[in-house]
Protein backbone atom coordinates (compact mmCIF):
# COMPACT_ATOMS: atom_id res chain seq x y z
CA UNK A 1 0.00 0.00 0.00
CA UNK A 2 1.20 3.52 -0.78
CA UNK A 3 2.81 4.98 2.38
CA UNK A 4 1.02 8.31 2.09
CA UNK A 5 -2.32 6.52 1.69
CA UNK A 6 -1.58 4.40 4.77
CA UNK A 7 -0.77 7.54 6.76
CA UNK A 8 -3.97 9.19 5.54
CA UNK A 9 -6.05 6.17 6.52
CA UNK A 10 -4.50 6.04 10.00
CA UNK A 11 -5.21 9.72 10.49
CA UNK A 12 -8.80 9.40 9.27
CA UNK A 13 -9.48 6.44 11.54
CA UNK A 14 -8.00 8.07 14.60
CA UNK A 15 -6.20 4.83 15.50
CA UNK A 16 -2.60 4.76 16.55
CA UNK A 17 -1.95 1.20 15.52
CA UNK A 18 -1.11 -1.07 12.65
CA UNK A 19 -3.05 -2.36 9.71
CA UNK A 20 -3.64 -6.03 9.01
CA UNK A 21 -5.03 -6.55 5.50
CA UNK A 22 -6.11 -2.88 5.58
CA UNK A 23 -8.26 -3.45 8.69
CA UNK A 24 -7.35 -1.05 11.53
CA UNK A 25 -6.07 -2.38 14.80
CA UNK A 26 -6.47 0.12 17.61
CA UNK A 27 -5.35 0.22 21.22
CA UNK A 28 -8.65 -0.91 22.76
CA UNK A 29 -10.41 -2.72 19.91
CA UNK A 30 -9.03 -5.94 18.45
CA UNK A 31 -10.01 -6.87 14.87
CA UNK A 32 -9.42 -10.31 13.38
CA UNK A 33 -10.78 -12.36 10.48
CA UNK A 34 -11.47 -15.92 11.69
CA UNK A 35 -13.03 -16.98 8.36
CA UNK A 36 -13.42 -15.72 4.81
CA UNK A 37 -15.40 -12.45 4.79
CA UNK A 38 -16.08 -12.70 8.54
CA UNK A 39 -14.60 -10.14 10.95
CA UNK A 40 -14.45 -10.38 14.72
CA UNK A 41 -14.44 -7.03 16.53
CA UNK A 42 -13.55 -7.40 20.19
CA UNK A 43 -13.66 -4.75 22.90
CA UNK A 44 -10.23 -5.09 24.46
CA UNK A 45 -10.01 -3.45 27.89
CA UNK A 46 -10.35 -6.65 29.93
CA UNK A 47 -8.66 -5.15 33.00
CA UNK A 48 -11.53 -2.61 33.16
CA UNK A 49 -14.25 -5.05 32.04
CA UNK A 50 -14.36 -3.18 28.71
CA UNK A 51 -15.74 -0.04 30.31
CA UNK A 52 -15.93 2.78 27.78
CA UNK A 53 -13.61 5.75 27.57
CA UNK A 54 -13.56 8.43 24.88
CA UNK A 55 -10.66 6.67 23.19
CA UNK A 56 -12.62 3.41 23.04
CA UNK A 57 -15.66 5.23 21.63
CA UNK A 58 -13.53 6.82 18.90
CA UNK A 59 -11.81 3.58 18.00
CA UNK A 60 -15.03 1.58 17.85
CA UNK A 61 -16.57 4.02 15.39
CA UNK A 62 -13.39 4.02 13.30
CA UNK A 63 -13.45 0.23 13.03
CA UNK A 64 -17.13 -0.03 12.08
CA UNK A 65 -16.91 2.83 9.60
CA UNK A 66 -13.97 1.06 7.98
CA UNK A 67 -15.58 -2.38 7.86
CA UNK A 68 -18.77 -0.90 6.43
CA UNK A 69 -16.92 0.15 3.28
CA UNK A 70 -14.35 -2.68 3.24
CA UNK A 71 -15.45 -4.98 0.41
CA UNK A 72 -13.88 -8.15 1.88
CA UNK A 73 -16.09 -7.89 4.96
CA UNK A 74 -19.58 -9.42 4.73
CA UNK A 75 -20.50 -10.07 8.37
CA UNK A 76 -19.22 -9.00 11.78
CA UNK A 77 -19.24 -10.48 15.28
CA UNK A 78 -18.87 -8.07 18.21
CA UNK A 79 -17.67 -9.45 21.56
CA UNK A 80 -15.80 -8.41 24.68
CA UNK A 81 -12.47 -9.74 25.96
CA UNK A 82 -12.12 -10.95 29.52
CA UNK A 83 -14.69 -11.48 32.25
CA UNK A 84 -17.42 -9.14 30.93
CA UNK A 85 -18.83 -7.98 27.63
CA UNK A 86 -19.03 -4.40 28.90
CA UNK A 87 -19.46 -3.02 32.41
CA UNK A 88 -20.63 0.41 31.24
CA UNK A 89 -18.84 3.74 31.21
CA UNK A 90 -15.46 4.05 32.85
CA UNK A 91 -16.60 6.46 35.56
CA UNK A 92 -13.08 7.50 36.46
CA UNK A 93 -12.44 8.63 32.88
CA UNK A 94 -15.95 9.69 31.90
CA UNK A 95 -16.97 11.68 34.97
CA UNK A 96 -13.56 13.36 35.07
CA UNK A 97 -14.01 14.66 31.51
CA UNK A 98 -17.62 15.65 32.14
CA UNK A 99 -16.86 17.53 35.35
CA UNK A 100 -13.92 19.31 33.73
CA UNK A 101 -16.37 20.93 31.34
CA UNK A 102 -19.14 21.62 33.88
CA UNK A 103 -16.78 23.14 36.46
CA UNK A 104 -14.62 25.17 34.06
CA UNK A 105 -14.78 28.74 35.47
CA UNK A 106 -13.63 30.24 32.18
CA UNK A 107 -16.61 28.93 30.18
CA UNK A 108 -20.13 30.38 30.23
CA UNK A 109 -23.30 28.30 29.91
CA UNK A 110 -23.41 28.50 26.11
CA UNK A 111 -19.82 27.33 25.71
CA UNK A 112 -20.20 24.56 28.28
CA UNK A 113 -23.33 23.37 26.45
CA UNK A 114 -21.49 23.24 23.12
CA UNK A 115 -18.59 21.34 24.66
CA UNK A 116 -21.00 18.85 26.24
CA UNK A 117 -22.84 18.49 22.95
CA UNK A 118 -19.60 17.61 21.19
CA UNK A 119 -18.76 15.08 23.91
CA UNK A 120 -22.19 13.42 23.75
CA UNK A 121 -22.06 13.36 19.94
CA UNK A 122 -18.80 11.37 19.99
CA UNK A 123 -20.51 8.72 22.12
CA UNK A 124 -23.77 8.70 20.14
CA UNK A 125 -22.12 8.36 16.74
CA UNK A 126 -19.89 5.59 18.02
CA UNK A 127 -22.83 3.55 19.32
CA UNK A 128 -24.76 4.17 16.09
CA UNK A 129 -21.89 2.85 13.95
CA UNK A 130 -22.89 -0.87 14.12
CA UNK A 131 -26.40 0.11 12.99
CA UNK A 132 -25.13 2.36 10.19
CA UNK A 133 -22.60 -0.25 9.06
CA UNK A 134 -24.11 -1.94 5.98
CA UNK A 135 -22.76 -5.33 7.06
CA UNK A 136 -24.80 -7.41 9.56
CA UNK A 137 -23.43 -7.20 13.12
CA UNK A 138 -23.96 -10.03 15.62
CA UNK A 139 -23.21 -9.28 19.27
CA UNK A 140 -21.89 -12.18 21.34
CA UNK A 141 -22.69 -11.10 24.91
CA UNK A 142 -21.42 -12.60 28.15
CA UNK A 143 -21.56 -11.64 31.82
CA UNK A 144 -22.07 -7.89 32.34
CA UNK A 145 -23.85 -5.96 29.58
CA UNK A 146 -24.84 -2.86 31.46
CA UNK A 147 -25.08 0.85 30.76
CA UNK A 148 -22.86 1.52 27.77
CA UNK A 149 -22.93 -2.20 26.97
CA UNK A 150 -26.69 -2.43 26.48
CA UNK A 151 -26.63 0.83 24.50
CA UNK A 152 -24.07 -0.74 22.17
CA UNK A 153 -25.81 -4.07 21.57
CA UNK A 154 -29.11 -2.31 20.88
CA UNK A 155 -27.43 -0.97 17.73
CA UNK A 156 -26.52 -4.46 16.50
CA UNK A 157 -28.59 -6.56 14.09
CA UNK A 158 -28.63 -9.77 16.14
CA UNK A 159 -27.96 -10.37 19.83
CA UNK A 160 -26.79 -13.73 21.22
CA UNK A 161 -26.00 -14.16 24.92
CA UNK A 162 -24.43 -16.65 27.29
CA UNK A 163 -26.45 -17.89 30.25
CA UNK A 164 -24.47 -15.78 32.72
CA UNK A 165 -25.32 -12.50 30.99
CA UNK A 166 -26.75 -9.63 33.02
CA UNK A 167 -28.42 -6.63 31.36
CA UNK A 168 -29.21 -3.23 32.83
CA UNK A 169 -30.09 0.27 31.65
CA UNK A 170 -27.92 1.72 34.39
CA UNK A 171 -27.82 5.46 33.67
CA UNK A 172 -30.39 6.62 36.25
CA UNK A 173 -28.06 5.31 38.95
CA UNK A 174 -25.43 7.83 37.92
CA UNK A 175 -27.90 10.69 37.68
CA UNK A 176 -28.72 10.99 34.00
CA UNK A 177 -31.14 9.83 31.32
CA UNK A 178 -29.42 7.47 28.89
CA UNK A 179 -28.46 9.57 25.86
CA UNK A 180 -26.47 7.20 23.63
CA UNK A 181 -29.22 5.14 22.05
CA UNK A 182 -30.88 2.58 24.29
CA UNK A 183 -33.98 4.68 25.12
CA UNK A 184 -34.37 5.49 21.43
CA UNK A 185 -34.02 1.93 20.15
CA UNK A 186 -35.26 -0.44 22.83
CA UNK A 187 -39.00 -0.26 22.09
CA UNK A 188 -38.26 -0.85 18.41
CA UNK A 189 -36.54 -4.08 19.42
CA UNK A 190 -39.01 -5.40 22.00
CA UNK A 191 -42.77 -5.26 22.49
CA UNK A 192 -43.13 -4.62 26.21
CA UNK A 193 -43.23 -0.88 26.89
CA UNK A 194 -44.19 -1.41 30.53
CA UNK A 195 -41.12 -3.52 31.26
CA UNK A 196 -38.93 -1.13 29.27
CA UNK A 197 -39.99 1.76 31.47
CA UNK A 198 -39.57 -0.30 34.62
CA UNK A 199 -36.00 -1.14 33.65
CA UNK A 200 -35.17 2.43 32.57
CA UNK A 201 -36.59 4.01 35.73
CA UNK A 202 -35.07 1.56 38.23
CA UNK A 203 -31.76 0.41 36.64
CA UNK A 204 -32.80 -3.11 37.66
CA UNK A 205 -30.85 -6.08 36.28
CA UNK A 206 -32.39 -8.82 34.17
CA UNK A 207 -30.72 -12.14 33.38
CA UNK A 208 -30.29 -13.90 30.04
CA UNK A 209 -33.52 -15.90 30.34
CA UNK A 210 -35.50 -12.75 31.05
CA UNK A 211 -33.75 -10.95 28.18
CA UNK A 212 -34.78 -13.79 25.86
CA UNK A 213 -38.40 -13.58 27.03
CA UNK A 214 -38.26 -9.78 26.69
CA UNK A 215 -37.07 -10.13 23.08
CA UNK A 216 -33.77 -8.35 23.60
CA UNK A 217 -31.74 -11.43 22.57
CA UNK A 218 -32.65 -14.22 20.18
CA UNK A 219 -30.57 -17.10 21.60
CA UNK A 220 -28.99 -18.05 24.91
CA UNK A 221 -25.97 -20.36 25.14
CA UNK A 222 -24.51 -22.29 28.07
CA UNK A 223 -21.17 -20.49 28.09
CA UNK A 224 -19.22 -17.53 26.71
CA UNK A 225 -17.32 -19.88 24.41
CA UNK A 226 -20.50 -21.47 23.05
CA UNK A 227 -22.02 -18.04 22.49
CA UNK A 228 -19.00 -16.82 20.53
CA UNK A 229 -18.89 -20.04 18.50
CA UNK A 230 -22.60 -19.76 17.71
CA UNK A 231 -22.19 -16.12 16.70
CA UNK A 232 -19.25 -16.90 14.42
CA UNK A 233 -21.12 -19.81 12.83
CA UNK A 234 -24.03 -17.50 12.09
CA UNK A 235 -21.64 -14.90 10.67
CA UNK A 236 -20.11 -17.54 8.40
CA UNK A 237 -23.56 -18.59 7.19
CA UNK A 238 -24.47 -14.98 6.39
CA UNK A 239 -21.12 -14.41 4.66
CA UNK A 240 -21.86 -17.23 2.21
CA UNK A 241 -24.97 -15.42 0.96
CA UNK A 242 -25.08 -12.77 -1.73
CA UNK A 243 -23.57 -9.60 -0.23
CA UNK A 244 -25.84 -7.54 -2.47
CA UNK A 245 -28.91 -9.30 -1.05
CA UNK A 246 -27.77 -9.29 2.59
CA UNK A 247 -26.66 -5.67 2.67
CA UNK A 248 -29.79 -4.62 0.79
CA UNK A 249 -31.89 -6.48 3.34
CA UNK A 250 -30.23 -4.64 6.25
CA UNK A 251 -30.70 -1.27 4.56
CA UNK A 252 -34.35 -2.10 3.82
CA UNK A 253 -35.07 -3.34 7.35
CA UNK A 254 -33.55 -0.26 8.94
CA UNK A 255 -35.49 2.01 6.59
CA UNK A 256 -38.77 0.16 7.20
CA UNK A 257 -38.32 0.40 10.98
CA UNK A 258 -38.27 4.20 10.79
CA UNK A 259 -40.84 4.82 8.02
CA UNK A 260 -44.39 3.91 7.04
CA UNK A 261 -45.13 0.75 5.08
CA UNK A 262 -45.91 2.76 1.93
CA UNK A 263 -42.71 4.77 2.24
CA UNK A 264 -40.57 1.68 2.74
CA UNK A 265 -42.19 -0.18 -0.15
CA UNK A 266 -41.51 2.79 -2.40
CA UNK A 267 -37.95 2.87 -1.13
CA UNK A 268 -37.48 -0.79 -2.11
CA UNK A 269 -39.04 -0.11 -5.49
CA UNK A 270 -36.27 2.38 -6.22
CA UNK A 271 -33.57 0.29 -4.54
CA UNK A 272 -34.28 -2.93 -6.42
CA UNK A 273 -34.65 -1.35 -9.84
CA UNK A 274 -30.86 -1.30 -9.81
CA UNK A 275 -30.01 -4.14 -7.43
CA UNK A 276 -32.07 -6.74 -9.33
CA UNK A 277 -29.59 -6.30 -12.17
CA UNK A 278 -26.85 -7.81 -9.99
CA UNK A 279 -24.98 -10.88 -11.19
CA UNK A 280 -25.78 -12.43 -7.80
CA UNK A 281 -29.36 -13.09 -8.91
CA UNK A 282 -28.16 -15.14 -11.89
CA UNK A 283 -25.54 -16.97 -9.84
CA UNK A 284 -28.12 -17.90 -7.20
CA UNK A 285 -30.52 -19.25 -9.81
CA UNK A 286 -27.81 -21.24 -11.61
CA UNK A 287 -26.56 -22.68 -8.32
CA UNK A 288 -30.07 -23.75 -7.33
CA UNK A 289 -30.60 -25.54 -10.63
CA UNK A 290 -27.23 -27.29 -10.45
CA UNK A 291 -27.60 -28.00 -6.70
CA UNK A 292 -24.26 -26.31 -5.98
CA UNK A 293 -23.31 -23.55 -3.60
CA UNK A 294 -22.87 -20.20 -5.35
CA UNK A 295 -19.78 -18.04 -4.93
CA UNK A 296 -20.25 -14.29 -5.00
CA UNK A 297 -17.90 -11.43 -5.75
CA UNK A 298 -17.19 -8.77 -3.17
CA UNK A 299 -19.23 -5.59 -3.26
Amino acid sequence: MNRSLLTLQKHALGCSAQFVSTVPKCNFVDVTSPADHVYHVQLNRPDRRNAFTLDLWRELRAVFDHLSSYSKCRSIVLSGAGKSFCAGIDLQDGVKGLMAIIQDPDMDVARKARALRELINICQTSFSSPEKCVKPVISAIHSHCIGAGINLVASCDIRYASADSIFSIREVDIGLAADVGILNRINKLVGNDSLTRELAYTARDINATQALQYGLVSRVFDSKEDCLEGSLNLAKEIARKSPVAVQGSKIALNYARDHTVDDSINFLLTWNQSQLQSEDLVKSAMAAMSKQKPEFNDV
